[in-house]
């Protein structure tokens, strides 16, 4: 099968084109947001297959895994089909609701001619889809191995551009857990954060790293910290507990599912997380005792087969 989908989240996408399909991603000669082509950062297998825009028209597609609202109008534009009518197609939702939470109805909101896919129970429950048919297909992750050592007694984060988002990633919250465990913050446009927030440079390292050097480098560190207050469920979480890392995390939105009762330590109080990055720091065998368990509650949950499976089921439905 052909599955035409656009380069959007590079994690996600890396699970996805494990599957036994062809999948088409468009390409633009600026290989911009809507013609990026194949990942560059992470490892994509030779069924991943770069197609001009131009020759779109003349390619077979089975299948349209949409995942931005303007993508349909360019899925139309471009294959000279419609989707959902033409060729079956499904909607995917990456991210949380913003704006007026409770009431923020979707983009695809009463569509009857395709399905809306959740990535976690929490989107589903509060993205208003109205009459859409929805189900949930969990992350899955390409499973990087038990590489956990905790030989640094700091705690590694993972987040992107945290000075210009600020209060969703829990910016905020850094100087208060810097106290109790040094930072080394990875991620994309990091620069300047120890300076934004007024820490010194031991207590909060900050690196634009690479993604092929992300799981090593987070692995050599004692804990994971998840401190972000309102996202769908980060994928660097789900990959921390593969490495085998013991997480500390605000309990929010999907997390409280993610990370089960000996995993780590989940809490709403920005003080009971420094707490438990303390005591990580300080005992590396219960960090490891926990961080062992976190992996294998990930690898349970959101294991690639799982995943993979899930996606079957949902493609022999919609094109039948």
């Amino acid at each position: 099968m052909n599955i035409l989908l656009w380069h959007v989240h590079g994690s996600w996408t890396t699970a996805f084109v494990q599957g036994p399909h062809s999948y088409l991603v468009p390409v633009t000669a600026d290989r911009g947001p809507d013609g990026l082509g194949r990942a560059r950062t992470f490892e994509w297998p030779e069924s991943v297959r770069e197609v001009a825009v131009g020759e779109l028209r003349h390619t077979p597609v089975d299948l349209v895994v949409l995942q931005r609202p303007h993508e349909w109008e360019l899925a139309e534009r471009w294959l000279g089909r419609r989707p959902g009518r033409d060729v079956p197609a499904v909607y995917l939702e990456h991210n949380a609701p913003a704006g007026a939470v409770p009431d923020t109805r979707h983009p695809f909101a009463d569509r009857p001619d395709l399905t809306l896919v959740h990535v976690t129970h929490f989107n589903r429950l509060f993205w208003d889809n109205g009459g859409t048919r929805t189900v949930v297909i969990e992350h899955g992750v390409v499973d990087p191995g038990h590489l956990y050592t905790g030989r640094l007694p700091r705690a590694a984060v993972v987040v992107n551009d945290p000075v210009r988002r600020g209060r969703f990633t829990g910016t905020d919250l850094l100087p208060g857990l810097a106290e109790a465990a040094p930072l080394d913050v990875f991620g994309m446009r990091t620069e300047g954060l120890a300076a934004h927030l007024g820490l010194p440079a031991d207590r909060c390292r900050a690196q634009d790293l690479p993604q092929r050097d992300l799981h090593a480098a987070m692995a050599e560190r004692r804990l994971y910290l998840h401190p972000v207050r309102w996202t769908s469920l980060g994928l660097s979480l789900l990959e921390a507990m593969h490495l085998g890392m013991p997480v500390v995390t605000l309990a929010t939105t999907e997390a409280v599912e993610a990370v089960p009762a000996g995993a780590g330590v989940l809490s709403t109080r920005p003080e009971e997380l420094a707490r438990a990055a303390r005591h990580y720091v300080n005992e590396p065998q219960a960090a490891a005792e926990d961080g062992a368990r976190a992996r294998q509650a990930a690898l349970e949950r959101y294991g690639l087969k799982r995943f993979l499976d899930d996606w079957e089921r949902l493609f022999s439905e919609v094109r039948s």
